[in-house]
């Protein structure tokens, strides 16, 4: 299996679904989107081998794919809605407060340039109620960056993605879920994965803020993306519409039933 298939416990969730083992996720058949993006659904630079499937969050990637000569995509949703499925029984138990903010984060190829106290500055003046800064493994780790954040509210990290399966923290969706079931509100300053995330799971969802940029960062593809999904960009977007637009980007109406998708992944039954 493609190291990929178990970035943020995708494979461990998808095996739970099926009522597989989710400890040992059996192998997928082809390479799985692990993050929301504008282009095929892969990651930048990921070694493709020809002939092998791609299982894509949407239609819209789909069509993508194909137009960048990769046929053989099929859509399944995005394993954070087969998570949202499985525990649907496990919904909101108290009283949503406040915000969870996602600033824009770098990764192990790329470090994320920007102000941040001046971004905190920003957040602190538009919230009107308390704050958790969730970081990504990549600013959790930098004592500087983190300290700056743990002085303007509380800050949470959701786990490490993983590399070459390993540390993969395999509950990295459960803790965000739980994270976002406690707030109100969902905001960061870039249009990303976690914003789509937040918003299906019932969070009123803001972008605004200096978007920062990472090194070497195609700078056109993020102006499109503000270009292109205005109605999840701002302080206060419509909910309702922000919302389908999740639901959309995510893949809601493409999710496989348990037996489906053992077959499309090419699980046992």
């Amino acid at each position: 299996m493609h190291h990929g298939n178990h970035y943020y416990g995708h494979a461990q969730v998808l095996a739970g679904y099926c009522g597989l083992d989710p400890d040992d996720p059996p192998r997928i058949e082809g390479y799985l989107q692990h993050g929301w993006n504008v282009l095929d659904g892969l990651g930048g630079g990921t070694p493709y081998a020809p002939g092998s499937p791609i299982f894509v969050w949407s239609e819209r990637t789909r069509r993508r794919a194909w137009s960048m000569g990769r046929p053989l995509a099929t859509v399944t949703g995005a394993p954070f809605l087969y998570l949202l499925r499985s525990e649907s029984d496990r919904a909101d138990e108290g009283e949503r407060e406040g915000t969870i903010w996602y600033p824009f984060h770098g990764w192990e190829g790329q470090r994320v340039s920007g102000d941040h106290l001046r971004l905190i500055d920003e957040i602190t003046a538009t919230e009107t109620g308390p704050v958790t800064f969730c970081l990504y493994w990549n600013e959790y780790r930098d004592d500087r960056i983190r300290a700056a954040y743990e002085n303007a509210g509380r800050v949470v990290c959701h786990g490490y993605r993983g590399y070459m399966r390993r540390q993969t923290d395999a509950r990295f969706l459960h803790k965000q879920l739980a994270e976002l079931r406690r707030h109100r509100r969902v905001a960061s300053n870039r249009l990303s994965t976690a914003i789509l995330y937040g918003t299906v799971a019932g969070c009123a969802p803001a972008v605004y803020g200096d978007p920062m940029h990472l090194a070497g960062e195609d700078t056109p593809t993020a102006e499109r993306i503000r270009r292109e999904w205005p109605e999840l960009h701002g302080t206060g977007p419509d909910p309702d519409r922000a919302r389908a637009t999740a639901l959309a980007e995510l893949g809601h109406g493409h999710l496989a039933s348990p037996a489906e998708l053992r077959a499309i992944l090419g699980w046992p039954s």
